[in-house]
């Protein structure tokens, strides 16, 4: 991030909910890495979206679009958490790919088995980016925010199982 960004970013915003500024400000940092992180992998299903190819191709194309609908709801949730804890969201593309913990995509898949080792790949790595995530908001004592996290968690596994289920042979 710029000098800019983190100075945005670090700036907090007065609230009455009742969490200390150390804590709304722990828990805005794992937040932010969320919505870098989240905003990444909408647009890396996007990419699958418009890129697969093959006999799958409709089935697929369906499933990615709605799987992306999914994710921007996430998008937002995290976001407006940011916001309510006095915090500012950053959810450019450029802040979202410096500080998101999925890898690249491959932007040579085509075929439906390529995306959808891909997806499943990143999808695996989000969850447990968000269980960690319940773990560590729900040590700060932030109920509400661990909250949030297991609401993505348990749709994030469920969509996982449903990429991997396309991949047993």
């Amino acid at each position: 991030m710029t000098a800019t960004q983190v100075k945005a970013s670090s700036k907090l915003y007065s609230t009455r909910i009742d969490l200390p500024v150390d804590v709304r400000t722990q828990v805005i940092a794992i937040l932010a890495k969320t919505l870098a992180t989240t905003l990444d992998l909408k647009t890396q299903i996007k990419q699958a979206h418009w890129n697969v190819k093959g006999l799958d191709f409709y089935q697929l194309h369906l499933l990615f679009d709605e799987l992306a609908g999914e994710i921007e709801e996430y998008v937002d949730m995290v976001a407006e958490r940011i916001t309510a804890l006095g915090g500012t969201p950053l959810g450019t593309a450029r802040v979202a790919a410096a500080n998101s913990v999925l890898p690249e995509y491959p932007l040579d898949a085509v075929t439906g088995i390529e995306h959808l080792t891909a997806l499943s790949d990143r999808y695996g790595t989000y969850a447990a980016h968000v269980r960690t995530a319940i773990a560590d908001t729900g040590d700060l004592g932030d109920a509400d925010t661990s909250d949030l996290y297991t609401e993505i968690s348990r749709n994030i596994d469920k969509r996982l199982w449903f990429l991997e289920a396309h991949l047993v042979k």
